[in-house]
C-alpha cells in the first residue's frame, strides 16, 4: 500500500506535496533529505544506457557528502526494459554496479497514469524521452535542470549544475 507522506513547502529536496515509496514499499521520510540537492533519474535494468549506473554510483560518491542524493525510478514504460520486481531491481542494481543510492517504488513517468512525483518534476507536462533522463531538484524542491538520456553521470554540465546547486564546499 501506497503510504502518503505530504510534505510543506520547500522542506528537503523532495518537492512539496508529494510521497514517495521506496523499493521496499516503505515511506520515504522527507526529513532525511532535509538541504538535499536530489537527482532524480528514470532507470531501467535492461536499456543500453543501463550502465550509467556504474556513472550515477561514482557522482553519488563524490557528491553525497556535500548533500547531493540520486534517487532511482524504475520505470517499465520504454520497450518494457524494467519488467522485475522490487526485489529482482535491487538485487540486479547492487549485484551488477553497486548502487547505494534510494531506489524508489516503479512508477510511470509519462501517460495518464503519470506518477504524483513526475507530475511535480515536469511541471511543462512535458514528456519523459526515455530510461535515464535526469531531473536536478534543488534544496528547496525546485526542478532546475532537465538532462536526456544520453548525458552521462559525470559529464561536466551535469557536474556543473549539481555543484552550483551544492554551493561551496564546507
Amino acid at each position: 500500500m501506497l503510504l502518503y507522506l505530504f510534505l510543506s513547502l520547500g522542506f528537503a529536496g523532495i518537492p512539496s506535496g508529494v510521497s514517495l515509496t521506496n523499493l521496499k514499499g516503505e515511506s520515504v521520510q522527507a526529513k532525511q533529505y532535509t538541504d538535499n540537492v536530489i537527482l532524480f533519474v528514470n532507470v531501467a535494468s535492461r536499456c543500453g544506457y543501463t550502465r550509467q549506473y556504474k556513472g550515477l554510483q561514482e557522482l553519488y560518491e563524490k557528491y553525497k557528502d556535500r548533500g547531493l542524493v540520486i534517487m532511482g525510478v524504475p520505470c517499465n514504460q520504454f520497450g518494457g526494459q524494467e519488467p522485475g520486481s522490487p526485489k529482482e531491481i535491487q538485487t540486479f542494481c547492487s549485484k551488477n554496479y553497486g548502487v547505494s543510492f534510494p531506489l524508489l517504488e516503479k512508477q510511470d513517468v509519462n501517460g495518464d497514469n503519470r506518477s504524483p512525483l513526475y507530475k511535480t518534476l515536469i511541471k511543462d507536462g512535458a514528456n519523459i524521452k526515455w530510461n535515464f533522463e535526469k531531473i536536478l531538484v534543488d534544496k528547496s524542491g525546485k526542478t532546475i535542470a532537465r538532462f536526456p538520456s544520453s548525458t552521462a553521470p559525470l559529464s561536466e554540465d551535469l557536474t556543473k549544475k549539481i555543484e552550483a546547486a551544492l554551493g561551496r564546499k564546507k
